[in-house]
Order: structure tokens, then C-alpha cells, then sequence
């Protein structure tokens, strides 16, 4: 009992489980202060983005072994599927579970918000399918980045905040596209580690398609340019009440993990992407407490 719960926790892989809350919480905020908030509200879009985050894992296990992307070789966390701890059927019946979970409650969101939410559901779900299945998975295209950006950054901060006000506005937009900018930078970590094993499997990363050194390069724009966001953003909505300038405090952890990166390599970067997560969520934080504050 204990082995088999051990084998579905690495299957869930917790430590990316931050990226998905950080941005929920942004989104939250943002509509506390708006003064537009339900707590009940907040608890299910928390459940939705966690359910949706183990959903993603379980499909890239589940679809990356079943297109023998996933080998011995593999310098990333053990895998499942890969390492025989669970059967390719029990990975996808427990990718089927959390995402009808996840479904269910965010018809509830649907039940507040209607249809944009409801667009916004399914693009989510067959996004997680697409992502590393299907005859166009998105990862294996070099798109894996743009997909995390896109629903980490403004379907989650602006998604959340529509859930909870039934609007949206250009302050949420902007802000979205900070908040998605260090989430995303997690998955940059994650293909420069597994830069030689993808591209032996044909899978063509963002990162294969860069290479090391421009992989590396783009993940420091993704941590560097929310720092200039939320700032300007402060300065050309000068009326804003938002203390955009908190999460600037974070910029010495910032630059302690582009240092690592450029330092690190292969199977060495896993601390690292660990600790990506860990500042996504801290950035997410420090965001979300200038919006409240102020």
C-alpha cells in the first residue's frame, strides 16, 4: 500500500505543483481588492488548477512512455510509466480521474461565469491532452513554452479574476503576463535538462531548438522582464493603489537561479527546476501581497 501511494506521488511530481498555484492566487487578489471576493470561490479555482497541474503530469508520464520518449537514459525524475512502478492503464485511468475532478469544479466557476469559462475549460483540457499526445503533441513541436505561458499566465490570473468578478480588465492582462512569465520558465529548465535525451527521441523542445546556450538565455528573459512589468506598469497606471513594486525584494533569488542555470547542466538541474517552482510561486506571492496591501 505504502509503494503503490509512493509511486503515485512521483507520478503527481509535487514539486511543480507551485507553478500552478501562484497564479490563481494573483488572480485572487486582484479581485479582493477590486472588493468583488468570494473565499468560495478562491478554494474551488485553487482545486481546479491543482487537479488540472496533476492532470498534465499524469499525460506526460502516460503519453511520453507510450511514444518512447521516456528511456533509461532519462537525467529527470524517476517516471512511472517509464520505470514500471505503475501500468501505462493506471497512469491514464488516474489522468481520466483528475480530469473529470477537475472538470467538475470548474463547472461550478462555469455555473458564475458562463461561457468564457466554459471556453477556457475545454481549451484546458485538450491543451493537457495535446501537450504530449495526439497526433500534434505540442512539446515535441517546440510550443510546450507557449501553451505553460499562455494558461499559467492570462487563462489563470484573468480566469480567476472573471470567476470572481465577472469581468476583466487591462491591469489583469498586464499583470498575467508577469505572473506567467517565471511559471513558465520552470518548463525552460525542465527541456534544458532533457535537451540531448529529446532530441535523440525526435522530440524538437523549444529548448533542442534553441540549444544550451540560447535555452539559457531565454529563461533569464523570463525571470529579468517581470521586474520591468510590474514597475512600468505602476508607472503609466499611476493611480493604481497596487504596490507593484514589492516583488523587486525577490530580484537577489532571481539572480541566484540564472546563475545556477548557467553554472549547471544535465541531471544537476533538477534542484534547480525545484527551485524555479519555488520562486514562481514566491514572485506569485509578493505580487499578490503588494495588490492587497495596497
Amino acid at each position: 500500500m505504502a509503494g503503490a501511494l509512493n509511486s503515485w506521488l512521483l507520478a503527481i511530481r509535487p514539486r511543480t505543483l507551485p507553478a500552478s498555484v501562484g497564479p490563481v492566487l494573483a488572480g485572487n487578489a486582484l479581485a479582493y481588492a477590486s472588493q468583488s471576493f468570494s473565499w468560495s470561490v478562491m478554494f474551488v479555482t485553487l482545486i481546479c488548477a491543482l487537479l488540472l497541474q496533476v492532470s498534465v503530469n499524469l499525460a506526460n508520464d502516460y503519453f511520453d512512455f507510450m511514444r518512447g520518449v521516456d528511456t533509461d537514459a532519462r537525467l529527470g525524475p524517476l517516471r512511472v510509466t517509464q520505470s514500471g512502478l505503475l501500468s501505462p492503464a493506471a497512469v491514464r485511468t488516474g489522468m481520466v480521474i483528475t480530469l473529470a475532478l477537475a472538470s467538475l469544479s470548474g463547472l461550478y466557476l462555469v455555473s458564475l461565469g458562463g461561457w468564457p469559462l466554459l471556453v477556457a475549460g475545454l481549451l484546458a483540457v485538450l491543451t493537457i491532452l495535446a501537450y504530449s499526445g495526439g497526433p500534434f503533441p505540442l512539446a515535441s513541436k517546440g510550443l510546450g513554452e507557449l501553451a505553460v505561458f499562455v494558461f499559467f499566465g492570462p487563462v489563470a490570473v484573468a480566469g480567476t479574476y472573471y470567476a470572481q468578478t465577472g469581468v476583466t480588465e487591462p491591469l489583469v492582462l498586464v499583470l498575467s503576463v508577469a505572473v506567467g512569465m517565471p511559471v513558465t520558465a520552470v518548463l525552460m529548465v525542465n527541456n534544458l535538462r532533457d535537451i540531448s535525451t529529446d532530441a535523440e527521441a525526435g522530440k524538437k523542445t523549444l529548448a533542442v531548438r534553441l540549444g544550451a546556450a540560447g535555452t539559457r538565455r531565454a529563461f533569464a528573459a523570463l525571470i529579468a522582464i517581470p521586474f520591468l512589468v510590474l514597475p512600468g506598469t505602476q508607472l503609466l497606471l499611476g493611480d493604481t493603489p497596487h504596490l507593484l513594486w514589492l516583488p523587486l525584494i525577490s530580484i537577489p533569488a532571481a539572480g541566484s537561479l540564472i546563475s545556477r542555470l548557467y553554472q549547471t547542466s544535465g541531471a544537476e538541474l533538477n534542484p534547480v527546476l525545484a527551485h524555479t517552482a519555488a520562486y514562481s510561486l514566491l514572485f506569485c506571492i509578493l505580487v499578490s501581497a503588494g495588490i492587497m496591501i495596497g
